[in-house]
C-alpha cells in the first residue's frame, strides 16, 4: 500500500516563480524597445500637444518668462475681426475643395476604371502632380495666374478674350487657390478610389445591365454603395487637410487681396511670427484642434452606421 508524499509548501511555489522570471526575461528586450519608441513618440508628439495647450493659457514670446493669463488669449481672438474672417475663408476653401477635390478624383477614377488600354500611363499622368513639392506647385501656378505673361491670360488673349485678375481679385482669388490644391492633390485620391473600384465584382454590373440599368443608375446603385467606406475615409481626410490649408495662400496671395484668402493656419502663422504672440497662436491652434476633433467624432458615427 503506497503512501502519498507531500512536498513542502516552499517547493510548490518554485515553478510559478520560475515561470514568472522566465516570462520577464523573455520579454525584457521587447519592453525595452517599446519604452524607447514610446519615449520618442512622447517627446515628439505628446509633449508638443501638452505644451501647446499650456501655451494657449500663457503670454509667451520666448524672450521673457511666460506669465499665466487664463482665457485672455481666447478673448483676444474672439475680439479680432480677422479671426472670424479667417474661419469664414477656411470654411469657404473647404467647401469649394470638397466640391472639386472630392468629386473630380472620383469621376477620373471611374473613367480610368473603364479604360481597356493605357491604364498605367494615365495613372502616372494623374499621380505626377503629387510628386512635385507643394512650394514648387504654388510657384508654378502663381506664374500661370500672372496677369501679364501668365499662361492662362496669354491663352485668353490668344482667343480674343480679356484676361482675368486671378489672384488680385477677391471674387476669384479663393477659387484660384482651390484649383491649385485640387490639381496638386487629386492624384492620391484618384488612385485610392481606383483601388476601391477594382474590388467591385463584375457580376454586380452584369446583373444591373440585365435589369436595364444605364450608366448613371449603375453608378448610383452599384459603384457608390460598394465604395462607400473609401468615400467616407477620403471625406474625413480631405476635411482635415483642407481646413489646414497654408502653403497656397502663404506663397501665392499672402492672405490678400485684402484679407480674402487669410486662413486659420495663415493667421496662426502671423500671430506667432509676425506679432510674436505665441500664446494667442497656441490658443488658435487649440480651437482648430477641437473643430477637427468634432469632425473626427462625426466621421466615427458615420462609419458605425455604415457598418
Amino acid at each position: 500500500m503506497s503512501t502519498a508524499v507531500r512536498l513542502p509548501s516552499a517547493a510548490l511555489g518554485v515553478r510559478p516563480a520560475a515561470r514568472l522570471r522566465r516570462r520577464i526575461r523573455e520579454n525584457v528586450t521587447a519592453y525595452g524597445l517599446l519604452c524607447a519608441a514610446l519615449l520618442v513618440f512622447a517627446g515628439f508628439s505628446w509633449y508638443p500637444i501638452v505644451r501647446g495647450i499650456l501655451l494657449s493659457f500663457q503670454q509667451v514670446n520666448f524672450v521673457t518668462a511666460p506669465t499665466w493669463v487664463g482665457l485672455e488669449n481666447f478673448q483676444k481672438l474672439f475680439a479680432d475681426p480677422q479671426f472670424w474672417e479667417a474661419w469664414v475663408n477656411t470654411l469657404l476653401f473647404t467647401g469649394l475643395a470638397l466640391v472639386f477635390g472630392f468629386a473630380v478624383p472620383f469621376a477620373i477614377a471611374v473613367l480610368l476604371n473603364e479604360l481597356r488600354h493605357g491604364k498605367a500611363y494615365f495613372r502616372l499622368v494623374v499621380y505626377l502632380p503629387v510628386m512635385l513639392p507643394p512650394v514648387v506647385v504654388a510657384l508654378l501656378w502663381k506664374w500661370f495666374y500672372d496677369p501679364g505673361p501668365g499662361l492662362f491670360n496669354s491663352a485668353l488673349h490668344a482667343v480674343g478674350l480679356p484676361g482675368l485678375s486671378w489672384l488680385d481679385s477677391p471674387t476669384t482669388a479663393m477659387l484660384s487657390l482651390v484649383l491649385v490644391s485640387t490639381w496638386a492633390n487629386m492624384g492620391s485620391a484618384t488612385l485610392i478610389y481606383l483601388a476601391a473600384l477594382q474590388t467591385i465584382s463584375g457580376d454586380l454590373y452584369e446583373a444591373a445591365e440585365l435589369d436595364g440599368a444605364g450608366l448613371w443608375r449603375r453608378l448610383w446603385h452599384v459603384t457608390i454603395p460598394q465604395t462607400r467606406f473609401a468615400l467616407l475615409v477620403m471625406l474625413l481626410l480631405q476635411l482635415v487637410a483642407t481646413m489646414q490649408v497654408f502653403t497656397e495662400p502663404y506663397i501665392m496671395t499672402g492672405g490678400g487681396p485684402g484679407d480674402s484668402t487669410v486662413t486659420v493656419l495663415l493667421l496662426l502663422y502671423k500671430y506667432a511670427f509676425f506679432y510674436n504672440d505665441f500664446g494667442t497662436a497656441s490658443a488658435l491652434s487649440l480651437l482648430l484642434f477641437v473643430v477637427l476633433g468634432v469632425f473626427g467624432l462625426f466621421y466615427v458615427r458615420l462609419t458605425r452606421r455604415a457598418d
